[in-house]
């Protein structure tokens, strides 16, 4: 096969190869698009093996190693391969295609304008790649196994910063997981020696701490913009990770406060027993030390920072989707002239991060049909929805609490008609069951949750999301930016409301990323006369936008 160019794109059974986005030293990442049925079709990324690596055994293994634990870490802070293809001597992974930059590039591009990194938006960075990191280490099997994966190549050109203010972790080609396929040939060294914990180098040891030592070093450098270790050889740079006085950031920098200094030497102890021991230790820690960019400073600065090659992005996409639909999206005339394509068998578990991706549009029999698009001019203020305090009515006996995700008992009841799906989130599961009860007693279909992460994969269905604002991560953005990003991902109109009695906190709702807010926290009945409110409202601005 040849390299697609721009005019006439390689099509490989229902995608079309792009030019070149990034080339690496395994495989060279594409722009394509996933051409489906009835008009679908979605912009993606496409990793696409270097031809002398497609032949041999062992690097196709690991190819598909990538494919196999990508699928099992789902997370918004991690970038989800979301098909994988084969063909006659190649192999391509299907990505999602995000609009953003390295931050290797972002990192190289502010030191040549004489700049560094905010510190706020470096610790909101990290805190995302802290956060992608710790989905990755916690990932199981299908039968609740821990897969033990270990990235073992955080660097800054495995960090990607979207300009929607997200960070996400991608190529797990170098991952070690205790069920892996491919098993590292012996005494042979994976990922970046310049981030390598000192235990790595010394005896091959890899666990969670030393992707943790690694943030270490990312933190360092996003701080300062400089290199924390820096040789002439490889020689020179090994005795240095082994070795060499790290000085505190703010030795190398302005503006960076004593927490953050103490927080990035903890994560770069070359005792690993000395570090934090999980990587969501050490997000919560950066959370707590200073004030932390919320995803809109973030991706504001990204777009400032890195503009030419953004820019030059989109008019690549713009001219890839212009085409496509010159074509009609079908990309059927290109196939009968390229080579027959076999679809590589995939687990159901890879399969569950395609539905919003590759499905057709919803049907008015799907529960999500009759959700309302979003209105940028959000109207619905907290003193708008205010309803005044009462006492509840008596309430029932209530079933044993649970801290794990439970689905509603609503939504075993058949209707004719599609519901709204309204997924809570409250550390508390007497509040949980108190407000699931209350709204599938309105009509709602719920899903309720007492953790504050790993939910990201019920928003596409979902078209209302409540948040307790004491939810871990809430003050800092971190849960309400991973979520909306699974909103924008999919291009689901899913709305975000915070859920506070507090009347300073339901001021600055929107300063936090949400909707609105739901005031009177604790009473159900006002809750849901709140969110009966809401929907109400999307459904006159829906009737509006008709007429």
């Amino acid at each position: 096969m040849t390299a697609p160019s721009k005019r006439d794109p390689l099509i490989v059974g229902r995608y079309a190869i792009h030019a070149e986005i990034a080339s690496g030293g395994m495989a060279t990442v594409h722009f394509g698009r996933l051409v489906g049925p009835i008009g679908f079709s979605r912009t993606v990324a496409i990793k696409r093996l270097h031809p002398q690596f497609a032949k041999d055994p062992d690097f196709v293994a690991m190819f598909l190693d990538e494919a196999r634990l990508a699928a099992r870490i789902q997370h918004p802070n991690v970038v989800p391969t979301l098909d994988v293809v084969s063909t006659d001597g190649e192999i391509f992974l299907v990505m999602e295609y995000v609009q953003g930059e390295t931050l290797s590039r972002l990192v190289r591009t502010a030191r040549d304008k004489g700049e560094t990194i905010p510190p706020r938006i470096a610790s909101a960075i990290l805190i995302g790649v802290l956060h992608g990191l710790h989905a990755a280490h916690e990932a199981k099997d299908e039968r609740g196994k821990p897969l033990g994966i270990v990235h073992r190549d955080v660097s800054p050109q495995n960090i990607l910063v979207g300009t929607d203010g997200v960070t996400r972790v991608l190529d797990f080609g170098v991952a070690k997981a205790a069920v892996r396929l491919q098993t590292t040939r012996e005494g042979q060294l994976k990922g970046k020696l310049a981030y390598m914990a000192p235990e790595q180098l010394q005896s091959g040891a890899v666990n969670r701490l030393t992707d943790v030592y690694a943030a270490g070093v990312l933190l360092w450098e996003a701080l300062t913009g400089k290199r924390l270790f820096e040789a002439d050889s490889e020689g020179q740079l090994l005795g240095m990770v082994l070795r060499a006085n790290i000085e505190p950031p703010s030795a190398k920098a302005r503006d960076i406060s004593a927490g953050i200094d103490a927080i990035t030497m903890r994560a770069l102890d070359r005792d690993p027993s000395a570090r934090f021991q999980t990587a969501r230790e050490m997000a919560i820690a950066l959370e707590r030390a200073s004030p932390v960019a919320m995803p809109s400073e973030v991706g504001e600065w990204v777009e400032e920072v890195a503009h030419e090659n953004l820019a030059r992005r989109a008019d690549s996409v713009a001219e890839i989707e212009s085409s496509a639909h010159a074509r009609g999206h079908s990309g059927q005339a290109g196939q009968s002239s390229r080579p027959k394509i076999t679809s590589r068998p995939r687990s159901a578990e890879a399969m569950q991060t395609e539905p919003h991706v590759l499905s057709p549009p919803s049907s008015p029999s799907q529960p999500n049909a009759q959700s309302a698009p979003r209105s940028s001019n959000n109207s619905l203020t907290p003193a708008s929805l205010r309803v005044p305090a009462h006492t509840p009515s008596a309430t029932r006996a209530l079933p044993p609490p649970s801290s794990e995700l439970t689905p509603s008992h609503g939504a075993m009841i058949a209707t004719k008609r599609a519901r709204r799906k309204v997924l809570v989130i409250d550390d508390s599961d007497v509040m949980l069951t108190r407000i699931r009860r209350a709204l599938e007693a309105d009509g709602y279909e719920v899903v309720t949750t007492a953790r504050a992460v790993g939910n990201a994969r019920h928003i596409p269905s979902s078209d209302l999301c409540v948040i307790d604002f004491h939810m871990p991560g809430i003050d800092g953005g971190t849960v309400i930016s991973s979520l909306k990003s699974a909103a924008t991902s999919g291009g689901h109109a899913c709305l975000f409301y915070l859920y506070t009695s507090d009347p300073t906190i339901s001021k600055d709702y929107q300063k936090l990323g949400f909707d609105g807010c739901f005031t009177d926290k604790g009473n159900e009945e006002a809750l849901v006369r709140q969110v009966r409110a809401v929907f109400r409202m999307l459904q006159m601005r829906a009737l509006k936008k008709k007429v």
